[in-house]
């Protein structure tokens, strides 16, 4: 064989190399990259667990609210931001099931009109969003509970909210991420997680002046944010049993709740927007809201978009990096000064009128469904900004300012970031 024969042989055989280890790096890499994935995203688990000094159950007797506070931060801005959102905006329309609630807000015209439903929309979310994303022992969550306690008050002295829902309505805001997270998400809670949203939302509910005699170990105690939130769930799922039924008043406030789930969806994909939120709802809750169960066909295709979902984020989406934080709110730290809303569903309350935010893309999809931008019809939607003390119906705007100044000044005392369970142990 002369040379020539033997140099084309040779690059024959190099190219049928240099070929084989391409598909098999192919082969290689996508599991390499699966595993990758997961083991970075149980590492930012781990992380999360070894942050934080609370090895073992004993020592959650000591989390403190600040503590639980961060754990919570760590959940809903990289850990589950959109899964952890939806739960606390479902928390609240899961409430309407419930007919002593949902008449209380027909009465008070709360749902009469899409503006007013829109606008309570946003004013519970805005009051929520202060008091989860700032640190429990800051000015602006003194000022959104002393803001929320006055909109209550009158209320809740009158007899017209009951103390049971008022019990309820902040069990589903602690129940609800721990369920819709089982369903949805690519993990569960860990023990320390459950325990520091029970943790947070048990002193929550203190500020509220919320009572807990109706859970097993409301008079002498808890012993843990755990306890408590294992306690308050068993309670929940017992009232739900008996107080939430079918009632007209209930569809009234879920069908103006829906509209606004849905002002940002084509019209015609609307009915699959519609049915996606259906297939959300349990059985329970359908029922009282006089709503159709999902057909079958709808159920088969959203359990496949949440199991794809699932297998998507464990195996394929690195974690959110933390320079990239999701928030619904600004960081300014002032209580006094107006405030923003980053991220939004509905009609753009409290968001401010950016260039990009006018003429961005989003914008020009905004423009096209026929929706206003911020900054549209004047001052209707509020694009100059909140000021946690006025915020709520239009009627009490201006009002109340006193007796939320007296009870910011009782929270600047009492709500320091301690552990809420310090009494007991």
């Amino acid at each position: 064989m002369d040379v020539d024969t033997l140099l084309s042989a040779a690059k024959g055989a190099m190219s049928s190399i240099q070929q084989l280890p391409t598909s098999g790096i192919v082969v290689l890499c996508v599991p390499g990259y699966m595993v990758l994935v997961s083991l970075l995203r149980y590492r930012r688990r781990d992380q999360i667990q070894a942050e934080f000094n609370y090895p073992d159950r004993e020592s959650y007797a000591r989390m403190t609210d600040d503590d639980a506070f961060k754990i919570i931060k760590k959940i809903s801005q990289f850990e589950f931001p959109f899964t952890y959102l939806k739960a606390l905006q479902f928390a609240l329309f899961r409430t309407y099931g419930i007919p002593t609630i949902s008449s209380l807000l027909v009465k008070t015209a709360q749902f009469s009109t899409r503006e007013n439903s829109m606008k309570r929309y946003a004013d519970t979310g805005v009051l929520i969003a202060e008091f989860v994303g700032n640190p429990p022992s800051s000015a602006r969550t003194h000022e959104a509970i002393a803001r929320m306690n006055y909109l209550h008050n009158g209320y809740r002295m009158s007899g017209k909210i009951l103390d049971d829902d008022m019990l309820y309505t902040l069990s589903l805001f602690a129940v609800e991420p721990v369920r819709w997270t089982k369903e949805y998400e690519w993990r569960e809670f860990t023990d320390m997680e459950k325990c520091a949203l029970g943790t947070f939302w048990k002193s929550i509910g203190d500020a509220m002046e919320i009572s807990y005699e109706k859970l097993p170990s409301g008079k002498k105690g808890f012993k843990d944010g755990l306890q408590w939130l294992e306690e308050i769930t068993e309670w929940s799922l017992a009232y739900e049993t008996k107080a939430m039924v079918p009632d007209i008043t209930n569809k009234e406030t879920a069908d103006q709740t829906v509209r606004v789930l849905l002002w940002d969806i084509p019209r015609l994909m609307r009915p699959l927007a519609r049915n996606m939120v259906l297939f959300a709802m349990d059985e329970r809750l359908r029922t009282a809201m006089m709503y159709p169960a999902v057909g079958k066909i709808y159920s088969f295709i959203f359990s496949s978009i949440f199991s794809i979902r699932k297998f998507l984020l464990r195996h394929f989406f690195l974690p959110r990096p933390f320079f990239m934080p999701y928030s619904r709110i600004d960081k300014e730290p002032s209580a006094e000064a107006r405030h923003f809303i980053s991220v939004w569903e509905g009609a753009p309350f409290y968001v401010k009128p950016t260039f990009l935010r006018r003429w961005g893309p989003g914008a020009w999809i905004t423009w096209i469904l026929g929706n206003p931008l911020p900054g549209d019809e004047g001052d209707a939607f509020y694009p100059q900004g909140y000021r946690i003390g006025d915020v709520g119906p239009k009627k009490f705007e201006g009002k109340g300012q006193e007796q939320v100044r007296l009870a910011r000044e009782r929270f600047e005392k009492e709500r320091k970031g301690g552990c809420p369970f310090a009494v007991l142990n």
